[in-house]
């Protein structure tokens, strides 16, 4: 969980440092990377990370419909993902996009080929982070030490929580999953809360209604 900045890519993180990494797995110089440790519970996100958290959901959901649009009579849209690259994270990749799909009813999570978006893991010491190039292709990047550190399967639930379209918000309860590190390592809670599904309920339902109109 980390603050972000802009690259060459767009990205979001999950309050653990600043900075991305342009590629998956590139690890941050002692030049370059901050301190490690989670945001302070007062910071409330920038503008940047928020135009990155907008970024990565947009193109996530523009490679999908473009894909729902040889279907268009489903009522649901569906984000592929393929987690072969990380493959010490496949239990909870798995966790996470069930606790999604049992959460929102207007997208769903399903692993497979011709993915909208990947999951890589490894060593930054910047920490875990959602990133896209704006073109329906993107990643999520699992750090080895953050996931120890913290627990896992909120890391992995709250960067899939990006991809889906929800911003940072580190000043809110262990109750909420996009507070991030906010409420510090005894959080546990890898569940979005009830404004949380109704946002991504309300996102995708918008995006689905704009697909059929368009088409």
């Amino acid at each position: 969980m980390k603050r972000s900045v802009l690259s060459l890519t767009a990205a979001v993180g999950l309050a653990l440092a600043a900075g991305l990494a342009a590629t998956p797995a590139t690890a941050a110089t002692s030049d370059t990377a901050p301190q490690q440790g989670y945001v302070a519970s007062s910071y409330t996100g920038s503008a940047e990370e928020a135009a990155n958290n907008q970024a990565f959901y947009q193109a996530v959901m523009k490679s999908a419909l473009a894909k729902k649009a040889a279907n268009p009579f489903l009522q649901t849209v569906t984000v592929t993902y393929d987690a072969s690259s990380a493959p010490t994270f496949r239990s909870q990749i798995a966790s996470s996009a069930s606790i999604w799909n049992g959460s929102v009813r207007n997208v769903q999570l399903r692993s497979g080929s011709n993915a909208d978006f990947r999951y890589y893991e490894g060593n930054d010491s910047r920490g875990s982070y959602a990133s896209t190039d704006g073109h329906g292709r993107g990643y999520v990047f699992l750090d080895y030490a953050q996931n120890r550190q913290y627990y896992s399967v909120r890391v992995v639930a709250h960067e899939t929580g990006h991809v889906l379209g929800l911003p940072d918000h580190y000043s809110g309860p262990c109750s909420e999953l996009m507070s991030g590190g906010g409420p510090g390592t005894s959080c546990t809670n890898a569940y979005p809360n009830s404004a949380e599904k109704n946002r991504v309920n309300s996102l995708w339902v918008n995006g689905l209604t704009a697909a059929v109109a368009a088409g």
